[in-house]
């Protein structure tokens, strides 16, 4: 049985589908604990699940096998959830190399080794080699960076591959958890703003008879407060097994200002670069990210109706925007939802967008979690079927892909998007009105957001080119990914028939 804590959006279809198969939901938030009328103990979770920034997934990060044990539950919401490795856990204690200062950090290279085992950048489970830029905030090192600098780091918060955030780093160990955590130092610190129960905590090292490793010193965070000496117990019996494990791969917490430069493992500024390593320092976690399509979605939200009140597209709506999410939370407070319902895409984009005249993105997912954005069209039909219609004006040079003919300035994309399909076209218009060809995109079901159309590109298309020649590409780009392990097969095999589908039609 492995616990886990759960945050975010996704919290309560998540919270029944743990329960369901067998894992203990520790540190429920008070809406999970009114919606399932049940206690849950606040103990140190083995898997920690979160919402990521822009909602339209989730991240886990603990015990190695823990993760393992909630991934399948993550990806098995429905055949468009998509899921890979963190390759910076919040934990992991990495090496890395300035390569840009900004007005409140710096860029880090961080310097993992590639962690495939066949050598050529990806093993058979498509684990992605560790490497990325991280954002060390100056605050959060001793030393000054400058650009070219060798630093070894700790991440502090991850970020979905599918973003254009980088992950948070810091130049100084912390291990523990939601209740207390350890970092160098020497007494306690209390991070509660109630000073009667900061007096309480500041002297709950001595009552529980537990003393920190030498060099670090307790931090008490909000939740200890509500914490039972129990919970308090663990919690800092986890912190302390942590931070001496941590101990003895990086080295000492020895809290210099240098960061440690001067001692074996030490974090900040590194003065020799023949130290730099070409492999996580230390990682004590072990992260993925998860990320939902349309179907999943809708999956999610039956399991949250288990539990409460869920209108058709719950987590659908809420993914669009953090007002869209608030309007969901109002409407399920104030009527008794039909979840026999149709979706209701046009009172919801009546409210929410997109609207004729606006401009939408059009974000193109990759099966390996990269996230490629078409360009930004403007809206210029918006139907209540959940067809959005995106024009966009295309500059000169090169030629369009997949059809061979030149793309000429002042010639106009006009994209078909509907929401919930496998595919949508785009057809291109030549200045004088002739048609250049039309490219059908295969791909998870499309989502119409206020400010972006939403998918994970399939990789097989389907082209039809001007003089009426119809052609499949890019199967073998399919198969490649699904050997990769990027693609699941189930996924894949509904890609190739909704291409055999579109070959026939058109």
């Amino acid at each position: 049985m492995t616990r886990v804590r759960v945050r975010g959006i996704y919290a309560t279809a998540l919270t029944a589908r743990l329960l369901d198969a067998g894992h203990e939901v520790v540190d429920a938030s008070p809406p999970i604990r009114r919606r399932f009328d049940a206690e849950f103990p606040k103990e140190p979770p083995d898997v920690r699940i979160a919402t990521s920034s822009d909602r339209q997934g989730v991240g886990a990060s603990g015990d190695p096998d823990a993760v393992d044990a909630v991934r399948a539950l993550l990806t098995d919401a429905g055949r468009d959830a998509l899921a890979w490795p963190d390759p910076t856990p919040p934990g992991a204690v990495l090496d890395g190399e300035v390569t840009e200062t900004l007005g409140g950090g710096a860029v880090v290279d961080l310097r993992a080794g590639d962690g495939r085992a066949d050598g050529d950048g990806g093993d058979a489970a498509g684990t992605p080699p560790w490497g990325a830029e991280g954002y060390l905030p100056y605050g959060d090192v001793d030393a000054r960076v400058e650009t070219g600098d060798s630093v070894r780091v700790q991440v502090r918060e991850s970020a979905a591959p599918w973003t254009d955030r980088r992950p948070e780093l810091a130049g100084e160990l912390r291990v523990g958890g939601d209740l207390v955590a350890l970092e160098p130092g020497s007494g306690t610190r209390v991070d509660v703003r109630d000073d009667e129960a900061a007096r309480e905590l500041s002297g709950m090292i001595d009552l529980l008879g537990l003393e920190p490793p030498a060099g670090w010193r307790a931090v008490w965070r909000p939740p200890s407060v509500d914490a039972d000496t129990a919970a308090l117990t663990a919690g800092l019996d986890a912190a302390v097994d942590a931070a001496e494990e941590l101990c003895a791969t990086v080295g000492p917490a020895d809290g210099e200002s240098d960061g440690g430069a001067d001692g074996e493992g030490g974090l900040g500024v590194l003065d020799d670069r023949s130290r730099l390593r070409d492999a996580p320092i230390a990682a004590p976690n072990v992260g993925v990210w998860a990320w939902f399509g349309r179907e999943s979605r809708f999956g999610l939200d039956d399991a949250r109706r288990t539990a409460t009140a869920t209108m058709p597209g719950h987590h659908r709506v809420k993914a669009g925007s953090a007002d869209a999410s608030a309007g969901v939370d109002l409407a399920e407070a104030l009527c008794d939802p039909d979840p026999e319902a149709e979706f209701p895409f046009a009172v919801v984009t009546d409210a929410f967008g997109p609207r004729e005249g606006d401009a939408l993105r059009i974000d193109h997912g990759k099966p390996d979690g990269r996230l490629i954005t078409l360009g930004e069209g403007t809206v210029t039909g918006v139907d209540p079927d959940g067809t959005v219609t995106v024009e966009r004006e295309m500059t000169g040079g090169g030629t369009y892909d997949g059809l061979g003919v030149a793309r000429e300035a002042g010639d106009v994309a006009e994209t078909s998007l509907k929401e919930g399909r496998w595919w949508y076209p785009t057809t291109y218009w030549g200045r004088d009105g002739t048609v250049r060809g039309t490219y059908v995109n295969v791909c998870t079901p499309v989502e119409v957001f206020p400010d972006a159309a939403r998918y994970v590109d399939l990789h097989v298309d389907v082209v039809k080119r001007p003089d009426g020649t119809v052609e499949r590409v890019d199967d073998d780009v399919l198969d490649e990914s699904v050997a990769g392990g990027d693609t699941p097969e189930p996924l894949a095999e509904k890609a190739r028939s909704v291409a055999s589908a579109l070959e026939n039609a058109l």
